[in-house]
């Protein structure tokens, strides 16, 4: 799926325009029953068909009840539940913020402590204006450092993550120059709460899935919540799929975990959330409320983040919450802790709305995203392939952002970073299309005939990149 790139946080990410509508709930709203829930999940897979498999877990004071739908893969009749796995992507940064606040309750470290402390010797952390990155401007989005590093270059784009190296982020950390303060901008960074959760790594001696199993998932008997998947869980695992339905490959992040490696279950998450409302007893208790607290505002006035959380500031209660997506999935999980209600939402596609407007709506009665417009009708022409061939290359939206052109069997494709490759259908010789998403792509060339950038046209929007490597001659 092709997002929007204010949205893009090089897949692992975090989307904020549902939240701007949530928060007005009707007089007297409740989470609605489980048969108005699976309903909603009907809609989503049988007649927009934007899913494939969602299972919704609801915890209060009632207890848990879990709803689901679909199947773990398409084609495969076997259902799905509240023992699914699903990868949650960055839902992963609230155990890890989890971590750092524990940490701080144990007096092993303190939020303002700088990041460089906790790495090896000689690593380089880039500094400004005299001022050291701190814990806390990690975990919460506001060290400066961008949404990833711009030295990641995946061998296989399909698991961008999987050979990003330890060695490859003290090199970037060394070469990087900050653009702005530090602590003085919210801007989500995939690369911070990676960092984070490998320096709190390194303080504790043992690696993060470890760490996590030792400090969280283990006291609270999530035995579901890992990294690396036992063969039993893999017969468990939901297949991850394209925005087009199409199965896709998992994602493993060896050094930036903390970002968003852990894999989990609705059963599991309603534990975590039933913590965190106190339905659960827990030693964790100080740290999750420490970790709730808001820290600092972000660009959005009825959103703060804490420690890795955030906070949707509403009339009736706030909404504290955080969604995740990797290549094949998106992720919600958010409660209100003055009701005392939690939800979680998983699915194995990775679209557009996923499952955060079902999420906001169980929580807030807000609206369930209606389904998309029907694209205008476009028609593909037939391209010379020696045209099509100017086109390949790779061009640049920002430091960290990249499209990749390829041509393969006169078939041009275009891959963002951290997605999955999608194929582009030309409805003029330098203006193409995508089938599997509202959005287009025009080719800009030179007064010699020579392709030197793109613009990407979505959701309204122009978005101009500069071509940076040559494909042909």
């Amino acid at each position: 799926m092709l997002k929007t790139l204010a949205a893009i946080a090089g897949g692992l990410w975090l989307m904020t325009a549902t939240t701007t509508q949530a928060g007005n709930p009707p007089t007297g709203w409740t989470v609605p029953a489980d048969s108005a829930i699976r309903q909603i999940l009907v809609n989503r897979i049988d007649v927009q068909h934007q899913g494939v498999g969602i299972v919704v877990g609801v915890i209060d004071a009632h207890g848990r009840r879990v709803v689901s739908y679909g199947a773990l893969e398409t084609g495969d009749s076997r259902p799905i539940g509240g023992d699914t796995v699903f990868e949650i992507g960055s839902v992963t940064k609230v155990f890890t913020s989890l971590l750092l606040a524990d940490m701080v309750q144990r007096g092993e470290v303190r939020l303002d402590d700088p990041v460089a402390k906790y790495l090896p010797p000689g690593v380089v952390m880039p500094t400004r204006g005299g001022k050291q990155i701190t814990l806390i401007d990690l975990a919460t989005h506001t060290s400066g450092l961008p949404r990833m590093p711009t030295n990641l270059t995946p061998k296989d784009p399909s698991n961008p993550y999987a050979d990003y190296t330890v060695e490859q982020l003290y090199a970037f950390l060394k070469a990087y120059q900050l653009t702005r303060d530090i602590g003085a901008r919210y801007e989500y960074s995939n690369l911070g709460g990676g960092l984070l959760g490998l320096v709190l790594a390194r303080r504790a001696g043992v690696d993060y899935e470890t760490l996590v199993r030792q400090r969280i998932t283990g006291p609270l008997k999530m035995s579901d919540t890992v990294i690396a998947l036992s063969p039993a869980q893999m017969a468990r695992l939901a297949k991850g799929h394209s925005a087009n339905l199409k199965t896709v490959a998992n994602w493993d992040l060896p050094t930036l975990a903390g970002a968003g490696a852990l894999r989990s279950d609705a059963n599991d998450l309603l534990t975590f959330l039933g913590a965190e409302l106190g339905y659960v007893p827990t030693s964790l208790n100080p740290a999750m409320a420490a970790q709730i607290a808001p820290r600092r505002p972000t660009d959005l006035s009825n959103i703060d983040i804490a420690l890795g959380w955030h906070i949707l500031k509403a009339p009736a209660g706030d909404i504290v919450w955080h969604n995740g997506g990797t290549g094949g999935y998106r992720s919600f999980m958010g409660f209100d802790p003055k009701a005392r209600v939690g939800v979680v939402v998983l699915t194995n596609v990775e679209n557009g709305d996923g499952g955060d407007d079902i999420g906001f709506h169980l929580l807030t009665g807000s609206p369930v995203a209606p389904p998309p417009a029907p694209p205008i009708e476009r028609h593909a022409i037939v391209v010379e392939p020696q045209v099509l061939q100017r086109y390949v290359g790779r061009y640049q939206f920002a430091p960290n952002i990249f499209l990749t052109v390829t041509l393969m069997d006169g078939q041009l494709s275009a891959q963002l970073t951290g997605q999955g490759s999608a194929p582009i259908f030309p409805e003029s010789p330098a203006e193409f299309f995508y089938k599997i998403v509202d959005a287009q792509i025009t080719f800009e060339r030179d007064d010699d005939g020579h392709t030197t950038g793109l613009v990407l046209h979505q959701n309204g929007r122009d978005l101009p990149a500069k071509r940076i490597v040559e494909g042909a001659p």
